[in-house]
């Protein structure tokens, strides 16, 4: 058997396992923290994990894509709402890092720090244009990680001269020239602090805006030509299935003690426990085989100069989506078999379904990705990996 010794791969994945511990202790003041807590923010980073999507230029590991996919998944075993801000943060300082003109990342990169960042892309507020840059106004929402955030990259539509569609860029900008609003209060992913912000008026110098779908990066290598939504499809994969394996290791080690029924059997005796949790566990595989698969195409893509086709970006964001589907599946099923003991908090299972479900509510991994497959399918021309 070949065995993957990259030791870029095995620092990170050390690096997981090290303060595996102290995330998970720590997972339960999130929950009524409504933010990840200071201790955990403070390991991630200590670790240097937040800098494992980050060009090494600026001093990040510039990892793979295949390998950032199983330190988020290992992150989001250990805790849901840690993963989660883990593949958030890792993105948010990767495209100033990537995309910025070296006067930029000068600045975001002072004294050869890394600062933490969040990120909001949907282009629900304004940009309007001004001499050597853009004004921002209004509200962005999901901004996970913000509060523990020292800068923001915010998406808005900006409709160029002579063309009628409009390019969504992104500006970065300090996370103190942001009102952050303390509405945060969700059934799940409660540690994530994705609380929505606003910005008045705020002057954004053109040198701090990025185009990450069709722009060419500044500095790095072939990840940072993946484009979207390759550039963060498989994050969504990895955290689903991180949370649903914890799930199903939760199920098996409790099946051989949890009696149900009358007369009160152990749920491992149980033969529609067996048949479904065999069904599931293969699906779940089955699910990261795929991922796995794309994302080594499209890794073989860039490393050889190209960029993904519409195919691709297509595939890539519908098998993150069925991924995350097969594993709200899972944590649900094994919620269901834990019986009434689940319901109690704090509870991995409870934890598990209430995360999961607040993830597929996620755009990336929307039912309109299935949409486009099956475009692709048909052979149809309009095809929009991002629709």
């Amino acid at each position: 058997m070949l065995v993957n010794v990259d030791p870029k791969r095995w620092a990170l994945l050390a690096a997981v396992e090290r303060i595996r511990a102290e995330v998970e202790q720590a997972s339960v003041d999130g929950e009524s923290l409504m933010s990840l807590p200071a201790s955990t923010v403070g390991a991630i980073a200590d670790a240097r994990l937040f800098a494992m999507k980050l060009p090494e230029a600026v001093g990040g590991a510039e990892a793979d894509l295949l390998t950032q996919y199983e330190v988020v998944e290992a992150m989001a075993y250990a805790d849901a709402s840690a993963g989660w801000c883990l593949m958030i943060g890792a993105s948010s300082i990767a495209i100033p890092g990537a995309f910025l003109p070296d006067s930029a990342a000068e600045e975001v990169f002072a004294g050869g720090t890394i600062p933490l960042a969040a990120t909001s892309t949907a282009p629900t507020g304004t940009a309007t244009e001004a001499d050597d840059g853009y004004v921002l106004n209004g509200r962005w929402s999901f901004a996970s990680g913000v509060r523990h955030s020292e800068w923001l990259n915010v998406g808005a539509l900006v409709r160029d001269k002579g063309s009628e569609v409009p390019r969504r860029l992104l500006f970065a900008l300090p996370t103190r020239k942001a009102h952050i609003l303390d509405n945060w209060d969700t059934i799940g992913l409660r540690s994530t602090g994705s609380c929505d912000l606003i910005l008045d008026d705020v002057f954004v110098p053109t040198s701090f805006v990025c185009d990450i779908a069709s722009g060419e990066p500044a500095r790095g290598g072939p990840l940072y030509r993946l484009g979207l939504p390759a550039f963060v499809a498989y994050e969504h994969a990895a955290f689903a299935i991180g949370v649903a394996r914890r799930a199903i290791d939760t199920i098996v080690e409790l099946a051989p003690t949890k009696r149900r029924g009358s007369p009160p059997i152990n749920l491992a005796d149980r033969s529609s426990f067996q048949r479904d949790l065999g069904l599931l566990n293969l699906r779940l595989r089955a699910a990261r085989a795929l991922v796995l698969e794309r994302n080594r195409e499209a890794w073989d893509v860039v490393s050889a100069g190209q960029k993904p086709d519409a195919r691709l970006q297509t595939e890539l964001r519908s098998s993150a989506t069925l991924a995350t589907d097969v594993a709200l599946e899972v944590v649900t099923q094994a919620y269901r078999y834990a019986g009434g003991g689940a319901v109690y908090k704090p509870n991995v299972l409870e934890r598990s379904v209430r995360d999961l479900y607040t993830a597929t509510q996620h755009f990336m991994v929307s039912d309109s990705a299935y949409e486009a497959h099956g475009k692709v399918l048909l052979g149809l021309s309009d095809v929009s990996p991002m629709s």
